[in-house]
């Protein structure tokens, strides 16, 4: 297919190489474009191995393919009383498995792994593109100890059932008195 248009670009310019996937399969390459592609969407098909066309966009991704989502957390530890503040503000772009129906309630589990780890988790809410939680967690621990330790997320559904549907964590090594933002990508549930 031929873009007659006076000022496109040739095809291969309007590829991102970082949009590849190498890890698939040779039956399962294909071409991805990025936003700034010239190519028209109604070209945007590409046939598999077995000849039928399917359109980029309802192509299934699988595995670590697949985006689960970020959550988003700031941390803060107050030397002067030594507690942690550890506030969980929202989720974006949150997928779970249809099993766990249209709308699941979902809440988040933390854990930092101390020796005795310390669990918390925040109320359920109503599963969306866009959760908000906004609630903050303070636990008084040392410094030295939580510089060794982990702060893990668990994001899991409470209705129909209580599921694990991802996960992410974050070191506290560099944990100080300024507040600090972070976004972390979710990941499929450990087994």
């Amino acid at each position: 297919v031929s873009d007659l248009r006076p000022n496109a670009l040739p095809v291969s310019f309007d590829v991102s190489r970082s949009m590849f996937d190498l890890r698939s399969p040779p039956h399962r390459f294909m071409k991805r474009y990025d936003s700034f592609s010239s190519v028209p969407s109604s070209i945007s098909s590409r046939k598999d191995s077995q000849g039928s066309n399917r359109s980029l966009d309802t192509i299934t991704l699988s595995g670590d393919e697949r985006d689960f989502g970020r959550l988003n957390v700031k941390l803060c530890y107050v030397s002067s009383v030594e507690q942690i503040w550890i506030t969980v503000l929202h989720c974006k772009d949150l997928s779970w498995p249809s099993s766990c129906g249209e709308n699941p309630r979902i809440c988040v589990k933390g854990i930092l792994t101390l020796p005795k780890p310390v669990h918390f988790k925040s109320s359920a809410k109503e599963g969306c593109n866009d959760i908000e939680f906004m609630e903050t967690f303070v636990f008084a621990i040392k410094l030295q100890s939580l510089q060794a330790v982990r702060l893990v997320f668990k994001i899991q559904t409470q209705t129909p059932r209580k599921k694990t549907i991802g996960e992410c964590s974050l070191a506290l090594r560099e944990l100080s008195s300024e507040e600090s933002s972070h976004w972390l990508d979710i990941s499929p549930p450990s087994k």
